[in-house]
């Protein structure tokens, strides 16, 4: 096969850059499941944006102490900037965000946000903005949408990326000829017994980049949602959104006695319910969402309150039971501000890509935004690359039997991520000390 530009992964970050990227060039999205099961679906809460220039100082802030300033601050200004033309882009193409009576955008506030800056769409915010990516991806002539196909590899010639190796929905194996490749492959919550992420999302982008030396940064950073629905023997775990508790929803202990500030930064909170949970010999803690009142909760909180209700639990009458899990993932494959890699012809986004927004900790409603904004740069960086620079002459001679056995392969790749997450770890460790 041969395209002009190679998309690994159909989320939000993924279709955006197809989005921005010229009409003639032809462009190949792949999806590892189907279009629609990637966690860009699965973001509840919202998207922030920069309400005006009087809270730029607040948000840079926010976002600089939720990731205990160990962030890359020009990410987060370029970020921020952003926002507003990400926003325009995303009303074209038919976003629907929540409105005030007089008709301008409605905001609400999360945890460790100091102000109301996020843009919102019920409790189904990333499924709003992804599938009106979709349906605008869907119509372009010049985007191919393939499902149930898997990058396994990429293909690298003089030190550059040339393309990729692909597992299609028959299991065949193909190679991809491609001017640039863009990595937007997800997480890694499917290599976590506790995660809200899809299972198929394993970090295979990762591992790709590990296995050529691509260099990966904060690999060790992964964050934990303090609040997902407790249930025994679930899959993945159902997400209780920031918002909730950023509409005032209060936590309990055993007792019933509240424990910690609801609204403190993920992993502080975390760690809080942690220790309320082993004090109590307990497996969660209590949410109480009849602090909100009950128009609000069908308004705002509609899919949370059904899935609850589906589980046992009327969230307008009795508390629901929570407990931390895997969320989000903070490193990734090293970018610089215009989502280039450490190899020639590849660009990694989303959370694949690792360029120092979230520093340590992501600041809740900052991941859509994230990935839109610095998709959109490497779409940007990629029509202004010379002609002479993509200039390819065909692939080199792949060996394709070492893609053959995809059970080891998957288990390869596992263990090529989990360990350069110990070993950065450790690496850090040692620096501290």
């Amino acid at each position: 096969m041969k395209t002009d530009i190679f998309i690994a992964g159909s989320g939000c970050s993924g279709l955006y850059c197809a989005l921005k990227l010229p009409a003639d060039k032809q462009i190949l999205v792949i999806s590892k499941s189907d279009l629609e099961s990637n966690d860009s679906y699965l973001a509840q809460g919202g998207m922030c944006m920069l309400r005006d220039e009087d809270d730029y100082d607040a948000y840079f802030e926010d976002t600089l102490k939720a990731g205990h300033y160990e962030n890359d601050r020009k990410s987060v200004e370029i970020m921020i900037r952003s926002s507003h033309d990400v926003v325009d882009d995303l009303l074209e193409y038919g976003v629907d965000f929540e409105r005030e009576e007089d008709g301008s955008l409605a905001f609400t506030k999360e945890g460790a946000h100091s102000a109301k800056r996020v843009l919102y769409y019920e409790d189904i915010t990333g499924k709003e903005i992804t599938s009106k990516l979709l349906a605008e991806a869907k119509r372009r002539e010049n985007i191919t949408l393939m499902e149930y196909t898997t990058v396994v590899d990429i293909i690298e010639k003089d030190g550059r990326c040339v393309g990729a190796v692909i597992r299609t929905k028959d299991g065949g194996l193909e190679t991809v000829e491609a001017e640039d490749v863009v990595l937007a492959c997800g997480g890694i919550g499917g290599l976590y017994e506790h995660s809200t992420n899809y299972r198929h999302l394993t970090g295979d982008a990762i591992a790709i980049a590990i296995k050529h030396g691509i260099e990966c940064k904060d690999m060790d950073y992964v964050q934990i949602h303090p609040t997902t629905l407790y249930a025994e023997g679930e899959g993945r775990s159902f997400l209780i959104s920031e918002s909730v508790r950023g509409e005032g929803a209060h936590l309990y202990n055993k007792d019933m006695e509240r424990f910690a500030d609801e609204l403190m930064p993920r992993d502080r909170l975390t760690n809080a319910i942690h220790e309320q949970m082993e004090e109590d010999g307990t497996d969660y803690v209590w949410e109480d969402m009849r602090t909100i009142p009950e128009e609000e909760i069908k308004s705002h909180f509609p899919n949370i309150a059904a899935k609850c209700m589906e589980m046992g639990y009327d969230v307008t009458k009795e508390c629901i039971p929570v407990v931390p899990a895997q969320h989000y993932f903070m490193g990734g494959i090293k970018v610089d501000h215009e989502s280039r890699t450490s190899m020639d012809g590849l660009y990694a986004i989303g959370e694949t890509a690792c360029n120092g927004v979230h520093g340590k900790n992501r600041l809740a409603s900052n991941s859509l935004l994230e990935s839109l904004v610095f998709a959109g740069r490497a779409a940007r960086d990629i029509m202004e690359k010379s002609e002479n620079d993509n200039d390819l002459s065909g692939l080199p001679e792949v060996d394709m039997t070492a893609y053959e056995d995809a059970q080891a392969l998957s288990e390869e790749y596992s263990r090529l991520v989990l360990d350069e997450i110990k070993r950065q770890a450790e690496e850090r460790k040692k620096n501290v000390r």
